[in-house]
């Protein structure tokens, strides 16, 4: 009995056990879940408009609001179904960001608060919040130190 598999024969086994995607109803699936999340973004924006908001706050409102429903569906246990559903409909919008710091929070709370949720809930999107406050701290920091570039 053969022990080990090439490379090829590995990728071929993999192939023939992976269950076959839909991809043609998956990305309908995708378009059509993604595109009501944007709309549904939109529609804040216009009620936050309809509120008296300028254009900027209102879209800075919509922003935070679609972060706190984000996160709180998938502490809901919500957002994950969606997700199952719709695939990347659910990860391209502003939501999909709270889910991906939210979920390994839950997911670590057993472990704690401290080791826990305060040292996993920014695994996947902290790189990007990190990377992004320290950007705009140079940038800021160059502004107040050398007004005369900008």
């Amino acid at each position: 009995m053969k022990t080990k598999m090439t490379a090829e024969e590995y990728n071929e086994y993999v192939k023939q056990k992976s269950p076959k995607s839909p991809v043609l109803p998956d990305c309908i699936k995708a378009f059509i879940i993604g595109g009501l999340i944007c709309c549904l973004g939109e529609a804040f924006v216009k009620c936050y408009g309809a509120m008296g908001l300028d254009k900027e706050s209102a879209s800075t409102a919509t922003a935070i609001t679609m972060v706190f429903l984000g996160a709180l569906f998938t502490g809901l246990n919500l957002y994950p179904k969606l997700a199952k559903i719709a695939g990347a409909g659910t990860i391209v919008p502003i939501t999909g960001f709270a889910n991906s710091v939210v979920s390994p929070a839950i997911e670590s709370k057993p472990e704690g608060l401290v080791l826990g949720v305060g040292a996993k809930i920014f695994s996947i999107a902290g790189p990007v919040i990190l990377f992004g406050i320290f950007a705009s701290m140079v940038a800021g920091l160059v502004y107040f130190l050398v007004p005369s570039l900008i």
